[in-house]
């Protein structure tokens, strides 16, 4: 049976979650530092986009960019940033952590899931650093994820389309993959057909002009922000193809 495609876009900034919407997304990943991968937004970003959004909203909990390996000091900022998620309303978060060895920690994200309660749980693309897909796989279901963002472990979906296409077998209906990085309205279509999948993650971001000076290295005045006209498009080809599942 054929179904919509679901398009999310990541969301760096209350204007960017707002033009997602008007683009025509079916949901928000809120963060900020997109150069980094993301990082968990502001407070103040997070309630104003909960108040302003009728889509779902959900929220990036990562600490900082590198890598997925945290000190109980981030831990315990993660976990509070999850209730403060659950406090104000969000649909649900974004969570992933590994282990010195990649594997899934567990213990630290059970305890992330546990804080959410009745919100939903997406884990991030700290899956495309496992040591082990198969097992990392079977670790997000027990863990009771709704899905994966991953790009199969490459520098696109795209390229990681086969790999995606092997984890939504191995998944079987337990969870959905998420397919993401790289993708836009030129290759979008082409994601759908090679992996399979029925959700697609993209940030749709265009170079915004700023409005004051530029100041010396690292202060320009030019900014990443979603742009509506990219959001449209991709959700104009997403809508010419279909979910078999």
């Amino acid at each position: 049976m054929s179904a919509r495609l679901l398009l999310e876009i990541a969301a760096n900034s209350l204007e960017s979650a707002l033009a997602a919407q008007t683009g025509g997304a079916d949901r928000v990943e809120l963060c900020e530092n997109l150069g980094e991968g993301g990082c968990t937004p502001a407070y103040g970003t997070l309630t104003l986009a909960r108040e302003r959004l009728s889509i779902p909203l959900y929220v990036l909990i990562r600490p900082r960019g590198g890598d997925f390996v945290y000190s109980p000091l981030e831990w315990e900022a993660m976990r509070r940033d999850v209730e403060t998620c659950v406090r104000v309303g969000c649909d649900g978060v974004v969570i992933g952590a590994l282990t010195a060895q990649g594997t899934v920690d567990g213990e630290g994200c059970r305890s992330l899931v546990e804080a959410a309660g009745p919100l939903g749980v997406t884990f991030h693309r700290a899956f495309d650093c496992v040591a082990n897909r198969a097992e990392a796989l079977e670790q997000a279901v027990a863990l009771g994820c709704e899905r994966i963002l991953t790009s199969g472990g490459a520098d696109t979906a795209l390229q990681g389309a086969p790999v995606i296409a092997a984890d939504i077998r191995r998944a079987a209906g337990r969870l959905r993959l998420l397919a993401g990085a790289g993708l836009t309205a030129d290759n979008i279509a082409a994601a759908v057909q090679a992996t399979g999948a029925c959700e697609f993650h993209a940030s749709a971001k265009a170079l915004q002009a700023g409005w004051g000076p530029a100041g010396p290295a690292g202060l320009a005045s030019a900014y990443w922000r979603t742009d509506v006209a990219l959001v449209r498009q991709l959700r104009q080809r997403l809508d010419a193809c279909m979910c078999e599942g």
